[in-house]
């Protein structure tokens, strides 16, 4: 086992410099450049010339690319031209609201993805079945941002039972160490601010994971759908096993494999769907900051973010690959 994540570790590494290699380059091709952004409307002739020779942004490529590599390793990746705060800083402040809307979402995705896929699966061409695969496709379809304001309308606005926008009430007088507001409310002994943060995070985690849910869904159901039928599992039937240990050890372990791969793609989805999310709820996370230093043409910010973010998800594929092994031991020995 050691040796198999060992060489799936080796084999991140030209990703992450082939990576690199394209984020540097797409900043670099952007209109305006560096130099604009950071001047704006004071951008002259002049004052760009002294800003790329101040920023080395007048040396050749491959000079300033590998400044960048160095930078990079030591997460020094400058100022933000819009804050004015290191792009550093701004990670730890938005990196923890951002990790823990991602992790509800995905725990209410597989929480109920798996299961009703497994059931439907089940109970297959039933009721429950075929409500379960129109449910999925209605998931798939409906726009994150579109179910998102339907659902902050009726279930907060018109019903008042969650919260409308924000991470917490700002008159809970929390005290927050690590920036996860859930975690900090347990650490610093204040259970009440824990479950304010959660009830804010309850609406956009269900408007989040709303589509890997029905991607969960109909993978599990498929894959399950697929494994009832194998010989193993009618052989495990007619030797009398109890439901549950064929469901266990013979169904849900062999139908895993595509869930877990459905579930670590998924968390591009949440990313890529957190910008929207965050905006409707008010939620002060990344996805929220990327898309503010977007238009403002914030290159530090976007370097930045845009790297750590991809590494992340470069890194939670890794998991997923791991999980492949301790799923089915024959993928180690391959």
């Amino acid at each position: 086992m050691l040796r198999f994540v060992i060489r799936r570790v080796l084999q991140l590494v030209p990703v992450l410099f082939g990576l690199s290699l394209l984020l540097f380059g797409w900043l670099r091709a952007l209109p305006g450049g560096p130099a604009q952004a950071i001047l704006g409307e004071r951008a002259t002739a002049e004052r760009v010339a002294a800003i790329e020779r101040a920023y080395g942004l007048d040396q050749p490529w491959y000079v300033q690319y590998g400044k960048f590599l160095a930078r990079a390793v030591t997460f020094d990746f400058g100022n933000s031209a819009r804050t004015h705060r290191p792009v550093v800083e701004e990670m730890f402040r938005t990196f923890p609201a951002t990790i823990e809307l991602a992790i509800a979402a995905m725990v209410f995705a597989v929480g109920v993805g798996v299961p009703l896929g497994y059931y439907a699966a089940r109970r297959y061409g039933t009721w429950l079945d075929n409500l379960t695969v129109v449910g999925s496709l209605l998931g798939v379809a409906i726009p994150v941002f579109f179910l998102a304001y339907i659902l902050k309308y009726i279930l907060a606005v018109q019903l008042g039972w969650f919260p409308t926008s924000g991470r917490q009430d700002p008159r809970s007088g929390a005290e927050h160490p690590t920036g996860f507001y859930v975690l900090d409310g347990l650490i610093t002994g204040n259970p009440s601010a824990s479950w304010d943060a959660i009830m804010h995070l309850v609406l956009p985690a269900i408007a989040l994971g709303s589509i890997p849910l029905a991607i969960i869904v109909r993978i599990t159901r498929a894959s399950v759908l697929d494994v009832v039928h194998e010989d193993y599992v009618r052989t495990a039937e007619a030797k009398g096993l109890l439901e549950r240990t064929i469901t266990r050890r013979h169904v849900l372990r062999n139908a895993l494999l595509p869930v877990v791969t459905v579930i670590g793609l998924s968390a591009g989805l949440l990313l890529a769907g957190a910008i929207l999310t965050e905006n409707v709820f008010a939620f002060d996370g990344v996805g929220r900051f990327v898309g503010e230093a977007i238009s403002n043409r914030d290159y530090a910010v976007l370097q930045g973010f845009i790297l750590i973010i991809a590494t992340m998800y470069v890194f939670v594929n890794l998991i997923v690959d791991v999980s492949y092994g301790l799923i089915d031991p024959r993928i180690r020995v391959r």
